[in-house]
């Protein structure tokens, strides 16, 4: 799959690698984060249970938190695998946000509300795409214009304005908090359970997988690469209205200066999670471990007793050594 050859028709045959040797940053980031919750089951096995008064364990808090950004990390592994970056995303989820709690505040059903975040993510999605795939500017250099007009925008009309009196309908979709949290936990799998089938064995999947590895080589196979750069952007951006709508409706207010970080969060766990950031490699299986890995970190941390302010250096280590091995695993190809 990390290989063009893989995605276009008639190229030569090479010899396949080894399962061990294809995803060997995955399975060792796995690994690490086995040996981390299984440290806290012998240390702290209170991290996995309900503590006194409450009705959910810590592990069970993070597995909903990480839902919308495991949404969001799903269109950000098709944006790096295709060569790109997306750092506009969360102002993207500002805006969505905003949105949800604006539409759900007139009275619209929440699948009407659903459909109208999910296609302004797809429109700033495909700002994006349009100036990265038609002028052929740098995606770093568009996202980062795009963030600052989408947040700037936003704090001028809401002047940092919380939507609030949201109807009931709206915190957990009108359910429970419990049985919310199930269905935030069911959307993500089913997302990435169809992203992961896709990827892997749909005609769309091996393209976006071409154009990363070679562009050149993609285009003279007949794809068009600047179409399919332009489409995962607004990819991208649908996704992120989704995990808007997600991230809004655990509060019963939405603040317009959420997601801030966001995009930060994303493409750390993306890389974490094994994906080439020189683009045409990466798995969701990958990312949905260096979701799960990142977002363990801090609470395990605390659990252990070490001080909150090792957090973000242990996060930077993690990192950097994910970073530190892509290369080496470049110059070894």
């Amino acid at each position: 799959m990390s290989s063009i050859a893989h995605a276009i028709p008639g190229a030569p045959e090479h010899k396949a690698p080894s399962v061990l040797s294809r995803y060997l940053r995955e399975i060792s980031v796995g690994l690490a984060y086995a040996l981390l919750l299984a440290v806290l089951a012998f240390t702290q096995p209170g991290f996995f249970h309900a503590k006194g008064g409450e009705n959910q364990s810590e592990f069970f808090s993070i597995c909903v938190n990480m839902a919308p950004i495991l949404i969001a990390a799903i269109g950000m592994t098709i944006v790096v695998v295709a060569r790109h970056i997306d750092i506009s995303i969360g102002s993207q989820l500002a805006v969505c946000s905003v949105l949800a709690g604006l539409t759900a505040k007139a009275g619209w059903p929440m699948p009407a509300v659903a459909l109208a975040t999910m296609l302004a993510g797809s429109a700033m999605g495909a700002i994006n795409g349009a100036l990265v795939a038609g002028s052929g500017l740098p995606s770093i250099v568009v996202t980062l214009a795009t963030m600052v007009i989408f947040r700037e925008s936003l704090r001028w009309l809401r002047q940092g304005q919380f939507v609030s009196d949201l109807p009931d309908g709206f915190q957990w979709f009108g359910l429970s908090q419990s049985a919310g949290q199930f269905v935030l936990l069911a959307v993500a799998a089913v997302m990435f359970g169809l992203f992961s089938l896709a990827l892997r064995w749909t005609a769309a999947g091996r393209t976006v997988y071409a154009v990363g590895s070679d562009l050149e080589a993609a285009r003279l196979a007949g794809i068009r690469p600047r179409r399919t750069i332009f489409f995962v952007f607004v990819l991208m951006g649908a996704l992120v209205g989704l995990a808007a709508l997600l991230s809004a409706v655990r509060s019963p207010d939405v603040d317009p200066s959420v997601g801030t970080g966001w995009e930060l969060t994303v493409i750390a766990a993306v890389v974490v999670g094994g994906t080439a950031i020189s683009g045409g490699r990466g798995t969701l299986a990958g990312t949905l471990i260096g979701v799960a890995l990142l977002a363990t970190i801090g609470p395990a941390l605390e659990f252990l007793g070490v001080p909150s302010q090792w957090e973000k250096a242990v996060r930077g280590l993690i990192i950097l050594i994910a970073v530190a091995s892509d290369g080496i695993f470049r110059r070894s190809d």
